[in-house]
């Protein structure tokens, strides 16, 4: 390469750099609704979503690969991170200490997460919803004409909500201090 090629050449690499241009990992922005943020691990790649919240819970699981807190996502002071195929449905987390202004206390009470979960064919559908010791799930709205009873057609456990016989509806969690 001659002379006025490389000092070109480092030209544009110095426009591009000040600029911010060059090929780095850069956050990725997520998708945002009423429910909360979609952030996805495409190809099990390691992802990280700008929400504007100081910490998040997994609302709904979006993938087949298994979304664990700390493992395969994960919230810090850049918002959510995703990683090996986790994708999903992400909300405020409230009653959690701020990362970003260490020692403040804690947020205002938490606000009620709504998730679909619908049994087809009669066959029981497993919702993966991340959910803590002393959260409660409620149905509110049935969607099915088939029963939908607790304990007999769905149910919830700490991995989630499930639903059989038929039984689709929404449920709310309602999240409780940690």
């Amino acid at each position: 390469m001659s002379a006025i090629g490389r000092v070109l050449g480092s030209g544009a690499i110095i426009f591009a750099v000040g600029f911010g241009l060059v090929a780095t990992p850069m956050p990725a922005s997520a998708q945002q609704g009423p429910q909360g943020a979609y952030c996805a691990s495409n190809d099990n790649r390691f992802a990280r979503c700008q929400v504007p919240w100081r910490d998040a819970v997994l609302v709904q699981q979006a993938s087949k690969a298994r979304c664990i807190r700390d493992q395969t996502w994960g919230f810090d002071r850049y918002g959510i991170w995703v990683d090996r195929g986790c994708r999903g449905q992400f909300a405020p987390a409230y009653g959690r200490p701020s990362y970003d202004r260490p020692g403040q206390g804690w947020g205002r009470p938490p606000e009620q997460m709504q998730i679909r979960c619908e049994s087809h064919g009669g066959n029981r559908q497993f919702c993966p919803v991340d959910l803590r010791r002393d959260d409660q799930v409620r149905m509110v709205n049935k969607l099915s004409g088939a029963d939908c009873r607790q304990g007999r057609s769905w149910d919830w456990s700490r991995d989630g909500i499930w639903v059989d016989r038929g039984c689709r509806a929404v449920f709310v969690v309602d999240r409780r201090y940690w």
